[in-house]
């Protein structure tokens, strides 16, 4: 029986999943690259602000392997329907809108981002995001909650203010079809 699945991530409290960031494992490069993932926002909040369910997706920029320092990865808007409904780009699955990008690699103890040792850290200030979006001020920790499940994974988000990290929130993640982007 899997320890934790995406149905149980989405309700546990905020404690418990703080907990679960502390123990979790870094994620594999080669679990990420070339698969979006359906992506759920816990706050309820971001339900009213229209961007509760997404997708991730990672890929390999240039200079970039599965077995290097870093991979890239970015953001699918989707229909934002019933948790229980399916996960729908827009404007469709053959040409999502992609945004938010970031660079993901393993937390660096010498960066102001290191909460969590163990996380990947996806920065989005290390993206190609237009100077004027807020994306850009985003820092997100993934984990891996069970070392079996190689699908599942669990985030926290937080703004990078200068040196202050303001509203962090959780996310989960759960594999969800290949990928075929390529960047220009």
């Amino acid at each position: 029986m899997a320890r934790y699945t995406y149905e149980s991530l989405a309700k546990m409290s905020e404690s418990r999943l703080r907990r679960i960031m502390v123990d979790g494992v870094t994620p594999k490069f080669e679990d990420l690259v070339g698969w979006a993932f359906r992506g759920w926002n816990i706050p309820r909040i971001t339900r009213i602000l229209g961007f509760q369910k997404f997708k991730k997706g990672f890929y390999l920029g240039p200079k970039q392997s599965v077995d290097g320092r870093e991979i890239s990865g970015f953001n699918i808007v989707v229909v934002q329907n019933k948790f229980e409904e399916p996960w729908i780009a827009i404007p469709n699955e053959d040409s999502p809108k992609r945004h938010g990008f970031y660079i993901a690699y393993k937390v660096r103890p010498e960066e102001p981002d290191n909460m969590f040792p163990n996380a990947l850290l996806l920065n989005y200030g290390l993206g190609k995001n237009p100077w004027w979006n807020p994306a850009g001020l985003l820092r997100d920790y993934l984990v891996q909650p069970d070392p079996e499940n190689r699908d599942l994974f669990l985030g926290m988000a937080n703004f990078a203010l200068g040196p202050l990290r303001a509203f962090p929130s959780f996310f989960i993640i759960e594999r969800h079809n290949q990928s075929n982007f390529k960047p220009m």
